[in-house]
């Protein structure tokens, strides 16, 4: 055999085994289309869809350095009057929202960790973690008593409880009833919680006429068997929103005990689209409790003022300056502040 036969010989046999190859060729699946994230507008901005999902999902949070200072005459002898604390803390929120046949079914989760030491990052904790059905909420969260008016100056009551209840909401009308447990969110003297299986009620009335915003909030103590009622006003007056409040206890609970009476006030002015400043005032009358139901006479006030200043978008700093005194014997004034920034998303 030749070399020219050999060589034909071989092609053949190639163009032979090529055919049957291409018949049985394997063809490689296309690529499923990529799914991208899409903006879901039903429930506010900032949400998008879970791909794959009806669920719209919304993720926040924000980094905060602050500096506190305070400058008490009433500390021990040999501890320095005027003393300083930096502090940084970090905070992150979940939140999903999705129609179904109940009404919109949500559920909401936030972390958060205070640095306060060198080498110390600290630990997460949860700060809420709530499912809300239509009105019904349950979960850990901040109850009414937390809110309050503008400004660093006021003290108006503040929780973080497990709690259910249910809200009502109209275009300028709202009111909600919440049950609490109020296990080991007291200490105070003369009845701590620690322990117990403590139980109160809350509800508010709200309600929007123009200008001007008035909510009416009651809680009872069934443990402590004392409650306390709280109002607050608000109105838009010139450039700033004028702010008043009201409180009256009946005695040691965990809603609000600071004093059997109280005053606050503050004006939010804003003086420019970046720029706001926020006087404040606050008295109270019988402060301090002497037993589960009775308070002491005497009195305190507060007063400072508050300015915020947004840097740029998610970028702002608040500087705080307060001064408190009181009429009980032996105990001078107290300045105390702080300077905020903070990047939020």
């Amino acid at each position: 055999m030749n070399i020219k036969s050999l060589l034909l010989g071989s092609a053949a046999a190639l163009a032979v085994v090529s055919g049957a190859q291409a018949a049985d060729a394997i063809v490689a699946a296309e690529p499923e289309p990529m799914e991208y994230v899409r903006v879901c507008d039903a429930f506010g901005t900032g949400y998008f869809y879970i791909p794959g999902t009806e669920t719209c999902l919304k993720i926040g949070g924000y980094v905060r350095a602050q500096l506190d200072w305070v400058d008490d005459p009433n500390v021990p002898a040999g501890v320095d009057e005027f003393s300083m604390d930096a502090r940084t803390r970090a905070y992150l929120s979940v939140e999903a929202k999705n129609d179904s046949e109940i009404g919109t079914i949500g559920s909401f989760i936030a972390l958060r960790t205070w640095a306060e030491e060198d080498y110390n990052g600290g630990a997460f904790e949860i700060d809420e973690a709530y499912i809300t059905a239509g009105g019904f909420k349950v979960g850990y969260m901040y109850n009414y008593w937390d809110s309050g008016l503008a400004g660093e100056t006021d003290n108006l009551g503040s929780n973080r409880i497990n709690s259910i209840g249910y809200e009502y909401a109209s275009d300028a009308f709202k009111v909600g009833v919440f049950v609490d447990e109020l296990s080991d969110t007291y200490t105070g003297w003369p009845i701590s919680y620690a322990g117990t299986d403590g139980v109160g009620i809350e509800g508010q009335v709200s309600a929007t006429f123009g200008p001007v915003t008035g909510y009416l909030l009651g809680g009872y103590d069934f443990a402590a068997e004392n409650g306390a009622v709280r109002g607050i006003l608000e109105a838009e007056v010139g450039p700033g929103t004028l702010g008043l409040a009201a409180i009256w206890s009946s005695g040691a609970n965990a809603y609000y005990d600071v004093s059997e009476w109280t005053v606050a006030a503050s004006y939010s002015a804003k003086l420019t689209d970046k720029l706001s400043l926020t006087p404040g005032f606050q008295y109270w009358w019988n402060t301090g409790l002497v037993s589960a139901d009775e308070f002491s006479n005497d009195d305190a006030w507060r007063a400072g003022v508050t300015l915020d200043y947004k840097i740029a978008e998610g970028l702002t700093t608040k500087v705080s300056v307060q001064y408190g005194d009181t009429d009980a014997a032996g105990v001078d004034g107290v300045w105390d502040g702080f300077f905020r920034l903070e990047r939020s998303f």
